[in-house]
């Protein structure tokens, strides 16, 4: 579906649009509308390519408190809340301990450093460099996500679109969630709309409320508050329980 766009290397993208502080807009789409964003893109987007690859797989375990605040401060839209991951890329095995929370007026603001430890819990010292408002030895591991990432680049606004498929969540107890005809396609930009929003809302796609960690742990847990995600989770995961393994 990229063939029309043109690569760019991964030093490139770094060096363009690092983008660790951002405004982020997400798109949850059906799997057969992406190929129309894609081709209205052509001209205005590079994707990366790495190798001839353009499709990369990744792992994302998320940990939380015993309590869940993490979780919690999301749901119920605290304005100081904060996430805590370790993010492994399939296809090089680089893997980074990142910590995402939110800035002034909206914006996202993201701190990682690589990571050599286990998943199972956090390497004393891995956070050390990274603020979090919690004891890091209180953190253990409550979701994994797993997709395959294409990553955009938009020379004219420097800004970063990625779509996210073969999305699936996992708890430690084995249950999964698959939604393979759902695609996450997010717009991150240092400041207003980029061209790929204008594309989507000109296409009839409006931003919703998704989190890969709140909206996943939300549809596996049902015993959790998940009034921020309700709709969402109506809208396109109207088949959850159905799609559970145990």
């Amino acid at each position: 579906m990229t063939a029309g766009l043109e690569p760019i290397g991964l030093d490139e993208l770094v060096a363009q649009a690092a983008l660790l502080t951002r405004v982020d807009r997400k798109y949850l789409l059906p799997a057969d509308r992406l190929p129309r964003v894609l081709h209205g893109l052509a001209g205005a987007a590079r994707v990366l390519d790495i190798d001839g690859r353009r499709r990369f797989g990744y792992r994302s375990d998320y940990f939380d408190t015993p309590g869940l605040d993490s979780y919690l401060a999301a749901a119920h839209r605290r304005r100081r809340r904060c996430k805590v991951r370790v993010r492994t890329y399939l296809d090089t095995g680089g893997r980074y301990v990142e910590v995402k929370t939110r800035g002034p007026r909206g914006t996202t603001v993201k701190e990682r450093v690589q990571y050599r430890g286990g998943i199972d819990h956090l390497s004393a010292g891995a956070l050390d460099s990274i603020h979090v408002p919690w004891d890091p030895e209180l953190l253990r591991p409550v979701l994994i996500t797993r997709y395959e990432r294409t990553t955009l680049y938009l020379p004219a606004s420097g800004g970063r679109v990625t779509v996210d498929a073969a999305l699936s969540w996992h708890l430690d107890d084995g249950t999964t969630l698959r939604v393979p005809d759902r695609v996450i396609v997010e717009t991150k930009a240092a400041g207003g709309a980029c061209e790929a929003d204008r594309l989507l809302w000109s296409l009839g796609h409006r931003p919703c409320s998704v989190s890969k960690y709140g909206t996943g742990l939300a549809a596996l847990r049902p015993d959790l508050p998940a009034n921020r995600w309700r709709s969402t989770l109506r809208r396109h995961f109207p088949s959850a329980p159905s799609n559970r393994e145990f």
